[in-house]
């Protein structure tokens, strides 16, 4: 793989895993009360656990963008998304879909559907990305602007298909589907 693409897919999920630390700790207690709601931990591990999810996202945005831990920070971030992959559809098997994913933050209620599932297996496609031998070579300052405007094309579109999917159950009721 070049390293330009390299770097503009782990610099993204990076900032993808930054973003979503943040929201959770604007208000950690809405985010444990989240966790709690999933049903998959015990009552006495989720305040612990929840912790631990805001702190591994925010190791795994340091670890995607220091070169020396590429291997780990991509496996890391693999793992974190399908196990909240896992986590949405187990309770969508269980027919709970009336949780909120917790990826939006405290501010912004999304249940849970398929797509966030789907959603989050292409982002550990792309996380896993991040394995496939570098093509090494030198960086110039054409890189560096690519990586720059790919890094924010690939933000603004990640932000354009979650509001879409933030939608999905209005754009349902407005049928009558729901």
């Amino acid at each position: 793989m070049d390293v330009a693409i390299d770097i503009t897919l782990r610099t993204a999920l990076a900032l993808l895993f930054l973003v979503a630390a943040g929201h959770k700790l604007r208000d950690p207690g809405r985010f444990r009360a989240t966790v709690a709601d999933y049903r998959l931990l015990p009552v006495w591990l989720v305040g612990p656990g929840a912790v631990l999810l805001i702190c591994t996202e925010l190791g795994v945005a340091v670890a995607l963008v220091v070169p020396t831990l590429r291997t780990p920070g991509a496996l890391a971030a693999a793992t974190l998304l399908a196990v909240y992959g896992t986590a949405i559809a187990v309770n969508l098997a269980r027919g709970r879909r009336h949780l909120d994913c917790g990826c939006a933050g405290p501010a912004v209620r999304r249940p849970i559907n398929g797509w966030l599932v789907a959603r989050n297996g292409v982002l550990v496609v792309a996380a896993l990305a991040g394995l496939v031998p570098l093509h090494a070579r030198a960086l110039t300052w054409v890189d560096l602007l690519t990586i720059a405007g790919a890094t924010a094309v690939l933000a603004a579109c990640y932000g354009s298909l979650d509001r879409l999917l933030a939608d999905v159950p209005a754009l349902a009721a407005l049928r009558g589907e729901a």
